[in-house]
């Protein structure tokens, strides 16, 4: 294939809607993931109202994420690793390589004017495809999106299921802003390197609109202790493993993780922001 990053001896390249290959599309969405049963489903139907096509990076999953992926009709191809990188500092380099090889298979595979980049547990709420095709093209070349985090409380606990909504799952988030890059136009500028995470450079005009309901911390408390567990495990302890050690064991929650109060997901929330 064309581009900058190249498929590894690990890495195959799973067809999965062959129909959406070379055809000119508005808004194409790239993502990264592993084990991810849980939410696909209703991710890809989420996605599959918003955007035109979908390509995934599937990281050595043991579940039938995959599989998942290749039914979905908005999926075009999946990158599929057989090999996990167990070295941490390897790992964090990687996320950077498997979003940019997404891109260039997207430049080369399945000609678009907009990319969303996204992880199975965010929901960006409103109209996403009307929103990008409202932009100037001069005056926008990438857009943040506000996320917020949603949070278990002792009264909104239960387990989350697969197949269920994840979009307005849980009650109350906290108000810490984070803005995330999500969008971006299909412009050669645009570029990820090693180390970039999910976050490309090569933007001039960036315009921060949108919001969206993160679901990391809240789809279940067995999930939440796992989440601690990986973060004590496979992070530097002065940066995430000590905070994380001390979340074990604190799932439900009547404050975020900041000590603020929880609002129910609308204009309160957003008025009471704090960026982070």
């Amino acid at each position: 294939m064309a581009g900058h990053w190249q498929l590894r001896f690990s890495e195959e390249m799973v067809t999965g809607n062959e129909a959406l290959i070379g055809r000119k599309h508005l808004l194409v969405a790239i993502t990264r993931v592993r084990n991810e049963s849980l939410l696909l489903p209703d991710t890809l139907d989420h996605l599959g109202k918003q955007v035109d096509a979908i390509l995934a990076y599937d990281d050595a999953s043991t579940d039938d994420t995959v599989e998942l992926l290749r039914a979905h009709p908005k999926v075009a191809l999946i990158v599929a690793n057989q090999e996990w990188e167990e070295d941490v500092a390897a790992r964090k380099l990687a996320e950077g390589r498997h979003r940019g090889l997404l891109l260039d298979l997207a430049r080369e595979k399945l000609p678009h004017d907009w990319i969303l980049c996204f992880d199975p547990d965010e929901r960006v709420t409103g109209d996403v495809r009307g929103f990008v095709s409202g932009l100037d093209a001069d005056a926008c070349d990438a857009v943040r999106v506000k996320l917020f985090d949603a949070y278990m409380t002792p009264d909104d606990h239960a387990p989350y299921i697969s197949g269920r909504a994840l979009l307005d799952f849980r009650r109350f988030f906290g108000p810490e802003q984070r803005d995330i890059l999500m969008l971006w136009r299909n412009r050669p500028e645009i570029v990820f390197a090693e180390g970039h995470g999910r976050t490309p450079v090569g933007m001039n005009h960036v315009k921060t609109d949108l919001y969206c309901q993160h679901y990391g911390k809240s789809l279940s408390v067995a999930h939440w202790e796992e989440t601690c567990d990986y973060y004590i495990r496979h992070f530097p302890f002065d940066t995430y493993g000590k905070k994380w050690t001390e979340r074990k064991g604190r799932a439900i929650h009547t404050q975020s993780d900041f000590g603020r109060p929880l609002h129910e997901w609308g204009e309160t929330l957003f008025a009471n922001a704090v960026p982070l």
